[in-house]
């Protein structure tokens, strides 16, 4: 089993940042991938970006150049740097996790994500 939790959502306005964090406890998966996704009211679960246990990473093409996806091994922990950040982002975030190595194409995909955190709300205000 693998627990996540997400922090550093909150509400901001356009063209702000924010930084959101995902710490892992429990199972360490050797070769696990990870994941933000994100989903606004009404809409499907979006993957935003995603990154493989040896840096691979891929995001999707509304976030690229504004949003990094990054991890921190020695601290169990996945960040998401969200830089201009546009009303449209707004949605309840969520980090997940594969227990296996995902290709670049699949990364955004959350149907092949095992775990997921319980997710944190990003509001951007025009």
């Amino acid at each position: 089993q693998v627990q996540l939790v997400e922090s550093g959502g909150g509400s901001v306005q356009a063209g702000g940042s924010l930084r959101l964090s995902c710490v892992a406890s429990g199972h360490t998966y050797r070769g696990a991938s990870w994941g933000w996704f994100r989903q606004a009211p009404g809409k499907e679960r979006e993957g935003v970006a995603g990154i493989t246990s040896d840096g691979i990473t891929r995001s999707t093409d509304s976030v690229k150049g504004r949003f990094t996806i990054f991890q921190d091994n020695a601290k169990n922990t996945l960040y998401l740097e969200m830089n201009s950040l546009k009303p449209e982002d707004t949605a309840m975030y969520y980090c997940a996790a594969a227990i296996t190595r995902l290709s670049w194409w699949s990364l955004l995909l959350p149907n092949l994500y095992n775990y997921w955190g319980q997710g944190t709300q990003v509001t951007v205000s025009s």
